[in-house]
């Protein structure tokens, strides 16, 4: 296919000008294309941040290339479907699950389990992480909002970026949270000395340290227990679990950034085998509500807590009653 950059696209990146002529292109997969020489300029091969400039000829050899040895690999993992359609689904994501194939998980994940569920993400197996808008913490049950087709990935994902995507998370911290509802803004950014671990920062000073943003409300006061809805502003790693334990409320069950010497002397014998029993973080996605990239309805999503998790709340009721 041949294509002629017209004045309104000049000075676009050679990347992000195919991705926008071609719907079935990622902006990920044509970079691919461009660095295995599928994709010409004038002829002549280029570079995916080559500007491109009115008059130019862009020929595409190709539009898909052949998934290399790495790629996952499709894997009979039962998932959780809450809502599903040609261009999405919505999955509600078990504690434990790891989201993409990285460094110590490369199969058994959520991404293995799509790739076997849906066809059309298979194609798409050489991108790595094919349909992912957003992720979860191994630790953190809950939904995830999957892209079938690359138009789909490219609307939710903008609609993420510029906060049209409304996400909320149920979290159980320690002690009393003390605002019916705060807004919490920090700066966050990996950590200096644990480059596994997120960090609060004063400011945007340091390379990569952005700014994040959550409406913390309490739903559920305890003596020493506290349940709170998150609602995200912003996307950033591991921010929830962060900006809790910075206010001095760390998410129970969080290994790495709750508290070393959790007070579970203070628990009644129910909660503390209820607390003991959570082999993960006690946060969970619970709703996400979105516009449909193609049609423009509103879309609303929802997702129980798992078991242990519900049982722990559900006593915290009992008691606070």
């Amino acid at each position: 296919m041949k294509l002629a950059v017209p004045n309104t696209e000049s000075g676009k990146r050679l990347d992000a000008f195919l991705a926008a002529q071609r719907p079935d292109l990622t902006r990920s997969l044509a970079k691919q294309l461009i660095l295995a020489g599928k994709v010409q300029v004038n002829g002549s091969a280029a570079e995916p941040a080559h500007r491109v400039r009115p008059g130019e000829v862009i020929t595409v050899l190709a539009t898909r290339l052949a998934p290399p040895p790495d790629a996952p690999q499709p894997e009979n993992i039962p998932l959780d479907i809450r809502y599903e359609d040609d261009d999405l689904l919505v999955v509600n994501k078990p504690p434990g699950l790891v989201v993409h194939p990285a460094a110590g998980h490369w199969s058994g994940t959520l991404i293995n389990a799509l790739l076997w569920h849906c066809a059309d993400l298979r194609e798409r197996a050489h991108e790595g992480r094919p349909g992912l808008v957003h992720r979860l913490d191994k630790g953190t049950s809950g939904l995830l909002l999957i892209a079938k087709t690359p138009p789909a990935q490219a609307a939710l994902a903008a609609a993420i970026k510029r906060r049209a995507v409304d996400r909320r998370y149920v979290a159980v911290v320690w002690g009393r949270f003390p605002d019916a509802e705060r807004e919490v803004r920090t700066f966050l950014g990996r950590s200096v000395s644990d480059r596994q671990r997120m960090a609060v920062y004063p400011g945007p000073g340091r390379a990569r340290v952005r700014e994040a943003v959550t409406v913390f409300r309490r739903t559920l006061a305890h003596p020493h227990l506290t349940v709170v809805e998150a609602k995200l502003g912003t996307g950033r790693t591991h921010q929830v679990r962060v900006q809790l334990a910075h206010l001095g409320h760390a998410v129970v069950g969080d290994r790495t950034y709750g508290l070393r010497r959790p007070p579970l002397h203070s628990l009644s014998p129910a909660l503390r085998a209820a607390v003991e029993a959570l082999d993960h973080q006690a946060l969970h996605a619970a709703s996400i509500r979105f516009a449909h990239p193609r049609t423009g309805a509103e879309l609303t999503v929802t997702a129980p807590p798992p078991a242990d998790l519900a049982r722990l709340i559900s006593l915290l009721e009992a008691e606070a009653a």
